[in-house]
């Protein structure tokens, strides 16, 4: 009977799994539609001419106005989006860049080995800091340890992410020499030692969060009365701390680390520029000095779905972690 019951249960639950990822599917391609549309008329707003840019500011009015008609900047917005929609479908890309000339997605993608690297080091940096952190705090409560480590967060939540790179630069690079200041040396080993210190600096502005709420959610799991029926079986007490209590106060510090890859991305494009890392961070802030506008459209693209990817990812895992979650899906 029992069986009978389980075998039912996972026949229906097909169809309304099937139709939570095609509804997470749906709306994650209408998050990528909304970013691309409202960065390809953003950018247009701002003032500045890309021809004027490329041609210098000695350049004639005959040479700019045939520079518009090839790049086909002097067309109406709705024919240069119609044209971009075109080139996106057809082709999968946002165009060639206006400086160079090059196709948008070779440009991403000689630098995003780079940029997905670090990206890849600070998560798993910040993710094994604030576990480490989060624990000790948990389990030495209103002692010494655990005051620490909440003040730890007061004081570097606020801290810009790129003053924590240049005070890391000064300290581990300029009088330590531990690690280099700037640039990414050869070799997996050498990008691996070179994007350390970067990836320390983008962790660290993601620590403070994941500590906070990963101990709060482990105290409540604590004092909860499964644990305390555990501890009176005589289970060991790192098999209800690992097993146990990770496992039920894991849910929300994931949802929370989901986003805040988010917050990382951006965070990361911002230290590649401090640390003088030639990825994708430092593409986009000279394609907008010189108004590139497909190059900037595909990096924000290519970003809206890495963040929505990651956020249906975790919204996934979630959905398995959680019974609960499974039973209400």
């Amino acid at each position: 009977m029992t069986q009978t019951l389980r075998k039912a249960r996972r026949e229906a639950g097909f169809p309304s799994s099937w139709r939570w990822v095609g509804t997470a599917l749906l709306r994650a391609l209408l998050v990528i539609l909304c970013v691309t549309t409202a960065v390809f008329f953003l950018i247009r707003i701002v003032p500045g001419d890309p021809a004027k840019m490329i041609l210098g500011e000695y350049a004639t009015d005959e040479s700019i106005t045939a520079l518009r008609h090839t790049l086909g900047l002097d067309l109406s917005l709705w024919e240069q989006f119609v044209r971009f929609v075109r080139i996106l479908f057809t082709q999968g890309d946002t165009g060639n860049s206006i400086v160079s000339g090059v196709s948008v997605r070779q440009l991403i993608g000689d630098r995003a080995p780079v940029t997905l690297l670090l990206i890849a080091m600070a998560a798993v940096l910040a993710v094994c800091i604030s576990l480490i952190l989060a624990v000790l705090a948990a389990t030495h409560k209103d002692k010494l340890l655990d005051h620490l480590i909440r003040i730890f967060p007061a004081i570097t939540l606020g801290m810009p992410v790129f003053w924590v790179g240049l005070l890391l630069i000064l300290l581990f690079g300029v009088r330590l020499h531990w690690f280099p200041v700037g640039g990414v040396r050869e070799g997996w080993t050498g990008m691996l030692y070179s994007l350390t210190l970067p990836a320390i600096t983008v962790a660290f502005s993601q620590i403070p969060t994941l500590v906070r709420s990963l101990r709060a959610q482990m105290l409540e799991v604590l004092e909860s009365d499964f644990v305390v029926t555990l501890k009176a079986a005589a289970i060991p007490r790192h098999a209800i701390l690992f097993k146990h209590v990770l496992r039920n106060s894991a849910l929300p510090t994931l949802m929370l680390l989901g986003v805040n890859l988010s917050y990382m991305i951006g965070g990361t494009l911002v230290v590649e520029q401090v640390f003088g890392i030639k990825g994708i961070g430092s593409l986009l802030f000279t394609s907008i000095s010189s108004r590139d506008f497909p190059v900037i459209q595909g990096i924000a693209l290519y970003c809206a779905v890495a963040v929505v990817v990651i956020g249906l990812l975790v919204e996934i895992f979630a959905w398995w972690l959680d019974p609960r979650t499974k039973e209400k899906r």
